[in-house]
């Protein structure tokens, strides 16, 4: 039997890498293996992923070291960084620079930089449409990773760029769900109007992944994105309102009342969803759904992932 290709992953024990990483452990057939970088070998996650067998190397993301024993004899590489860990897009791009080396270093064959927009390239800093951020950004925990790309690009390192989507399970662990209103209502708040956004389960990110790999070579210099969905703030709640059996109000603000919610990142985020209304074209372009699907073919709509998660979504 042909020895498998090995794939190593950042964040395998996070959204978008542990994704991938089942994708693959869980396909008898699959032509890969797969290598995990993790922080704590003992975590639940890295054990239940060890179990699988997937080989487990503990480490850290700003250890060169780490990251050589990582990708030592990998034909691929799945990396995606963290900006919520610290807030900070600077090391984000570091974090992209490093990686970029490491897999030109190692040889790598393919590799999969998650990676967002750079959304200066669409509003300038002298814009004031949208305040600038950390003084150089416009969405910090876009432009980090967008301005990450480069490094691979200027490394000749054969990489496929796989833009995300907004995470439904964000309205599950982030805090992004409905919210009971003074009058006990509740209300999905979101500063979109009436445009459409890209929406996908996490975990589906890892399985699209796992088709561009499968893809293979053809797949290398292109930007591909993903979404399971797109749709409304209204036609969410919506949804939502038939997934928990409680009428869920969208309730539509402005990107400014959003940044002014004062949660750790508002400003960010407010300023990410007046990317995701004012330049809905570009955004949703490239996040196509029916491309989604031809890399994973399980991709879920929003219905399907609300009939699995809904009542994990919490309503106070």
């Amino acid at each position: 039997m042909a020895q498998k290709k090995l794939i190593a992953i950042l964040g395998a024990t996070g959204a978008q890498g542990g994704g991938l990483a089942k994708a693959i452990l869980s396909d008898k057939n699959s032509e890969f293996s797969v290598r995990a970088l993790t922080r704590d070998a003992q975590s639940e996650k890295a054990k239940a992923l060890a179990a699988m067998g997937a080989e487990i190397i503990e480490g850290d993301i700003d250890s060169d070291e780490s990251l050589r024993k990582l990708l030592q004899g990998a034909y691929g590489a799945f990396f995606v960084t963290f900006f919520w860990a610290h807030f900070s897009a600077e090391k984000e791009t570091a974090e992209a620079k490093r990686l970029a080396n490491a897999a030109k270093e190692a040889g790598v064959q393919h590799v999969i930089w998650s990676t967002l927009e750079d959304t200066r390239n669409y509003v300038p800093l002298d814009d004031d449409s949208m305040p600038t951020l950390h003084g150089k950004y416009k969405v910090p925990h876009f432009d980090g990773k967008g301005e990450g790309d480069q490094f691979f690009i200027e490394a000749g390192v054969p990489t496929t760029f796989l833009r995300a989507s907004f995470y439904w399970d964000n309205f599950i662990y982030f805090g992004s769900g409905p919210k009971k209103g003074p009058d006990g209502k509740l209300y999905l708040t979101l500063p979109l109007d009436d445009k459409k956004m890209a929406g996908i389960a996490s975990e589906d990110i890892g399985k699209a992944a796992y088709g561009i790999f499968k893809a293979g070579k053809e797949m290398i210099g292109k930007t591909v994105g993903v979404a399971g969905e797109h749709l409304t703030g209204q036609e969410m709640a919506t949804a939502l309102s038939k997934a928990i059996g409680q009428e869920v109000i969208f309730n539509n603000v402005t990107p400014k009342t959003y940044r002014g919610f004062g949660f750790p990142g508002a400003d960010d985020l407010g300023n990410m969803f007046q990317f995701y209304r004012d330049f809905d074209e570009v955004c949703n372009t490239v996040r196509d759904v029916n491309n989604s699907r031809k890399l994973n073919p399980e991709l879920q709509s929003f219905d399907q992932w609300l009939q699995a998660n809904a009542a994990k979504i919490p309503l106070d």
